[in-house]
């Protein structure tokens, strides 16, 4: 590779959550349905005139601000490191790598930007170095990098189990517009874990398609994020997102992802979302509109 490989890493969303369990090792069991929006952080990678496999990682962009690229807290480089534990001792003959992240998603807010981040640093240092990891391999290093990064490694709507690991076909997705809120505050994950509150939730049944949007948000309103009300403890301006988004000109559903604190509202067509922004728009909240990304058709 000589020129520059340039990856979205896509937001990811989840549309429910439902907590189904927890493993004897203090990890949850999850149920989810997980898609992609278009706002994405950008990762760019070149090989350097130097050996080693080592990947040197600079950051910018909107949310860049406070992020270091070192082994120990990014998981771009941990991700480049992973592979190169993977390739052995062979891997002092690879070439090291010069990387650019354009941080454009807020940081910690339930949208699985760090996560994304990770999934596209393994496509493109595979590239980079010529790697061609089996798919269950890929999979093991995913996970061990964090839950959500196995979904984001295609970027495509999956239903999620396990902690997350568990991948399978979600049910066809309509055509609709979507809006991201987040309120500026970033959450630890862990601490909502620990403060949610009641027992576990069924995974459900869920149809092979939603043919649409109606559909699909008749089916969302009977499931649940069973980490949304620990969020609004822990974080209370989620309450205040949740309610400017419900009271937008078009909203059709609003929730919470993730662990939050970013929100997410659906909308008949992405037109129908990008001309409520102004309803719902906060000093200090980042605010984002527009489709869902559908692989291979949006950039």
């Amino acid at each position: 590779m000589t020129a520059t490989q340039r990856e979205s890493a896509h937001a990811k969303i989840n549309l429910y959550l439902h907590v189904t369990g927890r493993r004897a090792d203090g990890y949850h069991l999850l149920d989810s349905v997980a898609v992609f929006a278009g706002a994405a952080d950008v990762l760019e990678v070149e090989i350097a005139a130097r050996q080693g496999a080592a990947m040197d990682l600079r950051i910018d962009g909107m949310f860049g601000a406070g992020l270091v690229g070192d082994d120990a807290t990014n998981l771009v480089v941990r991700a480049a490191s992973a592979l190169r534990a993977w390739v052995g001792a062979d891997a002092a003959a690879l070439p090291s790598l010069d990387a650019v992240l354009h941080k454009e998603l807020p940081v910690a807010s339930g949208i699985g930007g760090g996560s994304a981040d990770a999934a596209a640093a393994l496509r493109t240092v595979m590239k980079a170095w010529n790697l061609d990891v089996p798919r269950v391999e890929l999979v093991d290093i995913a996970t061990g990098l964090g839950a959500d990064v196995p979904v984001c490694l295609d970027q495509v709507p999956a239903r999620m189990s396990g902690i997350g690991e568990i991948l399978r076909p979600a049910p066809v997705m309509p055509q609709c517009g979507m809006m991201l809120v987040n309120c500026g505050m970033s959450v630890s994950t862990p601490a909502i874990f620990r403060a949610r509150k009641g027992g576990f939730s069924p995974a459900p049944d869920l149809p092979a398609r939603w043919d649409t949007l109606s559909d699909m948000v008749g089916t969302l309103s009977g499931l649940n994020n069973d980490l949304e009300a620990a969020a609004c403890e822990v974080c209370p301006t989620i309450r205040e997102v949740l309610s400017a988004l419900r009271a937008a000109p078009g909203c059709r559903f609003a929730r919470m992802s993730g662990s939050g604190a970013t929100c997410f509202a659906l909308f008949d067509t992405p037109e129908a979302a990008d001309l409520a922004q102004d309803a719902v728009a906060r000093p200090g909240w980042w605010v984002w509109s527009g489709d869902l990304y559908r692989k291979g058709c949006t950039a």
